[in-house]
């Protein structure tokens, strides 16, 4: 099953690695479903059946030019979760721009075969800063970001994923290769794509999605991530969902599965065995 054809017709690329209890983790923004490689082995080595897949735009699946909003994105999850036969004892991991997908399916879909739901460095529930969410980003920012997207895509990238990574002047918690290895991915996407994605995820209110969470979830955060502010996403998404367990990564930055990968991976297992 290397592609799903999507109800609208698009080509999703999809990974599907070992056999038993259905896991399907969502990529984060800019990259591919390439970033979840360590965490989907472990997986599949520890008995379940890990699936992840290139979200529309992005790595080696098709490119429209329209299905950038949730609603969309989360029927391709639908469809992906249709196509590989794993509708029923499901957990759902987004990571980032991923959590999204979780929460929109947890709502538009009911919910329906999930049993366990994790929420990583996730942009759930809301990340614009309005009067009623101050802990937010910023418009200001959020246009920043797409100015920088539309003048030199591959520039703002090489600065882009030295905050995402927690890389200072000092010190830098992964190496120039996986540096150089997230920019690749970044660049195999579209340039629409990468502008309405990020046009989603920076506007897209999931608040009135949390209700709809009604199975153990897993928020996973780091405390000093400068891409998504854990004090407007992970502290307030484990709040607004009854049955969450918010575990806070002192002093890590966004990307978690390689900075704290070995910590998260066995996060998961933990939670997946509880």
């Amino acid at each position: 099953m290397p592609y799903v054809k999507t109800r609208d017709g698009t080509d999703i690329y999809v990974k599907d690695w070992g056999e038993g209890r259905p896991v399907v983790l969502i990529h984060g923004w800019p990259l591919s479903s390439d970033s979840w490689d360590p965490q989907m082995k472990a997986l599949a080595d520890a008995g379940f059946r890990a699936i992840a897949y290139d979200r529309r735009g992005f790595g080696r699946s098709g490119q429209p030019w329209h299905g950038y909003d949730y609603d969309t994105l989360t029927d391709d999850l639908a469809d992906v979760i249709q196509a590989a036969g794993v509708g029923s004892d499901l957990t759902l991991v987004g990571f980032s721009m991923g959590g999204g997908e979780v929460a929109r399916y947890m709502s538009r879909y009911d919910g329906k075969g999930v049993v366990a739901a994790g929420l990583i460095s996730s942009v759930v529930p809301y990340m614009l800063q309005t009067e009623d969410n101050p802990d937010g980003v910023p418009e200001e920012t959020l246009q920043q970001i797409a100015d920088g997207i539309a003048k030199d895509r591959p520039e703002f990238f090489r600065n882009f994923f030295k905050d995402f990574f927690g890389v200072g002047y000092i010190t830098s918690p992964v190496s120039d290769a996986t540096l150089d290895w997230a920019w690749r991915l970044a660049m195999q996407a579209g340039l629409q794509p990468t502008l309405k994605c990020a046009e989603s995820f920076g506007h897209t209110d999931f608040r009135g999605d949390l209700p709809a969470f009604r199975v153990p979830t897993l928020v996973l955060h780091g405390t000093a991530d400068k891409t998504v502010p854990i004090d407007a996403s992970g502290r307030q998404a484990a709040r607004g969902i009854a049955n969450a367990q918010l575990v806070e990564y002192d002093g890590a930055p966004h990307g978690l599965f390689a900075t704290e990968g070995e910590r998260l991976t066995r996060d998961l297992l933990t939670f997946l065995g509880r």
